[in-house]
């Protein structure tokens, strides 16, 4: 794709920090402004333990193979980024000279994504990479946050049916922790570029939260970002998987509390026990007296076993079910798995060769 002519590049705005904190719902209604543009995420964060095996990104062809690898990831997502085709050689080019970094790779393709489409926002919706914001923003000093909160335990219930995260309450929760305390901090650091919003609060009034969010990144409030049944790309995603069923219909404010029916009452007590101190912080009430024992390290180690072995029998369920689903997501973790051979193969064959000379 040919790189658009421009004197100011769209504003750059990351959502943190935390998948299934209802993101979509958000990114989908503001993608009704043609100021903003947020397509479906690369999700860099599974990428990252990649980053090593380059080496000196200093190194021209380390950099070059990365650039491609990153396009080949954008390529390999479930749902593919309207109208836009990025050449790896030209964007190698275009970055040859600047700071280098997966990150920056990232952004380029997002950036000329939202000025091909015209807008003047770009946000990228994978909420993980909070944990390298401060490298972000040494790319770029513009770099605004959407910090979006959600009760732990309903999000810890959310995640725990979800692939892509642990099928375990101990560690979602444990996670929740982190990537919020992560956000937190963040936002306290430096309040002008982070917006934190609850999720419970744009349930209970959509118009007020997207207008705040339109004010803090410059774009005006539209009508039709509430009307979510009217989004095309809504409707698309609602039927790739059963993860996004929901998007295409206004959220239920009465589905807040699913999580009573969700979760055991020994779990609810695990997450407050864990997030009662972030909970607090943020206007969320506990259920339980918020005592239960911190996990130990054994603990932790079964809470992982069993989770692997769920998500084992998650995969296998989701091919029976729904193999389109299954087999969007093989394409993403295939192609992941297929770079992470390759430099392996490559820095194992470069070690040889250097102990021979």
């Amino acid at each position: 794709m040919n790189q658009p002519t421009r004197t100011t590049r769209p504003l750059p705005l990351l959502m943190i920090p935390l998948r299934r904190c209802g993101s979509h719902a958000l990114r989908l209604r503001l993608n009704a402004s043609p100021q903003f543009h947020s397509p479906y995420p690369l999700h860099i964060v599974d990428f990252m333990p990649l980053v090593p095996l380059y080496g000196d990104l200093r190194d021209d062809s380390a950099y070059r193979q990365m650039v491609k690898d990153v396009v080949g990831l954008q390529q390999s997502s479930m749902v593919k980024w309207p109208g836009v085709h990025f050449d790896a050689e030209e964007i190698f080019n275009a970055l040859e000279n600047e700071p280098r970094s997966v990150h920056r790779i990232v952004w380029e393709l997002l950036l000329r994504s939202a000025e091909q489409h015209g807008a003047s926002v770009a946000m990228d919706k994978s909420l993980d990479s909070v944990h390298y914001a401060h490298d972000l923003m040494a790319l770029f000093p513009e770099m605004r946050f959407l910090n979006v909160v959600r009760d732990p335990r309903a999000q810890v219930a959310s995640m725990n049916r979800a692939i892509i995260h642990d099928f375990d309450t101990t560690l979602n929760a444990l996670a929740w922790v982190k990537a919020h305390a992560t956000g937190r901090a963040l936002a306290l650091r430096y309040p002008d570029r982070v917006l934190t919003i609850r999720y419970e609060d744009f349930l209970g009034d959509q118009e007020h939260t997207l207008r705040r969010i339109c004010q803090f990144i410059g774009i005006e409030f539209l009508p039709q970002m509430l009307d979510i049944a009217a989004s095309q790309e809504a409707q698309d995603l609602s039927r790739m998987s059963a993860l996004w069923e929901s998007n295409c219909f206004a959220p239920l404010p009465a589905n807040k509390d699913k999580f009573k029916t969700q979760l055991q009452p020994h779990e609810i007590e695990t997450i407050e026990s864990l997030a009662w101190e972030t909970m607090h912080y943020y206007g969320y009430e506990c259920m339980t007296e918020a005592q239960a024992l911190p996990p130990t390290p054994v603990v932790l180690a079964q809470c992982h076993q069993q989770s692997e072995k769920r998500r084992g029998e998650a995969w296998e369920q989701l091919l029976r079910s729904a193999p389109r689903d299954y087999a969007a997501r093989r394409v993403r973790a295939d192609y992941l798995e297929r770079v992470r051979q390759r430099l392996q193969s490559t820095s194992s064959l470069e070690t040889g060769a250097a102990a021979l000379s």
